[in-house]
């Protein structure tokens, strides 16, 4: 179906901005004639785009790439609240509910991935759900993802100073959130590559931590360490292996859900990196490799090593708990005496991470806001290294801010903005299984051929429509 063809019956919305053609007849959001020649395989969008709008730079790597997803997926979720999902739900009911959970993300980062290919955006939630869904809805998403990462760099501000008072109780945790502030703002501030290899090497910190501690758990269940043979013992105690069945398998599942946010950082990347079609892809596929080893082997460990119905396990919620997170418990329990202050500095890194990778996709998503006149004019300004400098900045005094307002309320107000921005992501997954939805259907109603997509995602529509349906049952039970 020729573009052309249907401006005589269909409702037509140009941006001019971007050059995109919207097409809606029948229900169905068309996918236009010209994104399939300026996304076909091997064309580059700068090759194609002839504006002279300011554009950022493409000096992302794929090794960048690989560890930003990996950074995404191992976060303070992981090391310090995955104890709660064996408390609530057993060792077997949080091994299941990690691995259901795990499957819902994969599928979200391929429906992700199938359209980041093809339309490459570093605003991937307000560019398709406003083409594919409504603009309205579109203007909501974009300006939602913004609200709910400044949030998470507040929060992260506030765990800074919580972490670092670990070791020094007597100096005030302010402090110490300032300067890691100016360090994630100066790191993005450099450039595109300054935040791609500072996530590369926390990324990198965290895959070690992660590695170190599944061989240590294996030589504790095995009784090389720590003296006695553990093996599957805690399996048969009270509360396992499932606990409160169903209901306790729910929570842990809500609980999962919240700790894997961050993996779709990949798609905001896209717009950044020197090939999308090459790199992208790669970077999904591995996803459900990484969730399956980093998530699923650690919970398994944890599940043997610690009882389920330890005390430790329900009250490690934050990151002033690092000293009983299960992490740390393990380490203990294979006679590892400093296990508290390396967890304390793994977290700390992950805690970084976490605010260096929000405050970049709090300003790439800005940007297209104003770029698309959503957002104002004066936040479209980029440095000559192509770093959109005024949305940054304006970003990080709002994150400050959050910060700033939490002094008041301390641990409280800390949990409460975690919450939002944990709810509000949930919400973004659920919109780009829809995304997903109707782009496939645009995509086949024009005629096109599957195996031209750069990157096809797998079962469709069966992914889609399992990730939304319990993203659905996530978001009423929260």
């Amino acid at each position: 179906m020729s573009v052309n063809s249907t401006y005589a019956d269909a409702d037509v919305d140009v941006s001019s901005q971007h050059k995109v053609i919207n097409i809606a007849k029948n229900n169905v959001t068309y996918v236009t004639t010209e994104d399939q020649e300026k996304y076909k395989v091997g064309n580059s969008p700068e090759s194609t785009n002839e504006s002279s709008e300011p554009k950022l730079k493409r000096k992302l790597k794929g090794r960048q790439m690989g560890m930003i997803a990996i950074g995404g997926t191992i976060g303070t979720g992981l090391f310090i609240g995955s104890g709660s999902t064996l408390a609530d739900a057993g060792p077997a009911g949080a091994l299941i509910a990690f691995m259901v959970m795990g499957s819902m993300v994969f599928f979200v980062c391929t429906s992700l991935g199938e359209m980041s290919t093809f339309i490459p955006t570093s605003d991937p939630f307000n560019h398709f759900a406003g083409r594919f869904l409504d603009p309205s809805l579109g203007f909501a998403f974009g300006w939602n993802y913004w609200f709910s990462w400044m949030l998470t760099v507040g929060s992260e501000l506030v765990a800074c100073g919580i972490i670092v008072q670990y070791w020094l109780p007597n100096l005030t945790g302010a402090i110490w959130s300032a300067i890691v502030l100016i360090v994630i703002f100066l790191l993005n501030a450099i450039s595109v590559r300054g935040y791609g290899e500072s996530e590369f090497w926390m990324a990198t910190l965290k895959v070690l931590a992660v590695l170190v501690f599944v061989i240590v758990g294996i030589l504790t269940i095995t009784g090389v360490t720590g003296g006695d043979f553990i093996g599957g013992q805690n399996w048969h105690i009270e509360g396992a292996p499932f606990k409160d069945h169903i209901v306790g398998i729910l929570k842990a599942c809500i609980v999962a859900a919240f700790s894997m946010q961050g993996t779709e950082i990949v798609g905001i990347t896209v717009g950044e990196c020197e090939n999308p079609r090459r790199e992208v892809p790669r970077v999904i596929r591995s996803v459900f490799w990484r969730i399956l080893f980093f998530y699923i082997s650690s919970i398994l460990i944890i599940g043997l090593v610690i009882p389920n119905n330890d005390e430790n396990l329900i009250n490690a919620s934050s990151a002033g708990d690092v000293a009983i997170s299960p992490f740390t418990m393990v380490f203990l329990k294979a006679g590892a005496s400093w296990a508290a202050h390396i967890m304390n500095a793994v977290v700390l890194i992950t805690v970084l991470s976490a605010g260096n990778s929000g405050l970049y996709a709090c300003t790439r998503v800005l940007w297209v806001l104003a770029m698309e006149g959503k957002a104002p004019r004066f936040l479209r300004q980029l440095t000559k290294r192509g770093v959109p400098f005024w949305a940054l900045s304006f970003t990080a005094v709002w994150s400050a801010v959050i910060f700033c307002i939490s002094l008041a309320g301390n641990q409280g107000v800390y949990v409460f903005l975690i919450n939002i921005s944990g709810l509000t992501g949930m919400v973004f997954w659920l919109g780009i299984g829809l995304c997903h939805w109707r782009f496939r259907r645009a995509y086949i109603a024009q005629g096109y051929d599957l195996n031209d997509l750069p990157y096809r995602a797998g079962l469709f529509p069966f992914g889609p429509v399992y990730a939304c349906t319990l993203l659905v049952i996530i978001i009423i039970g929260q």
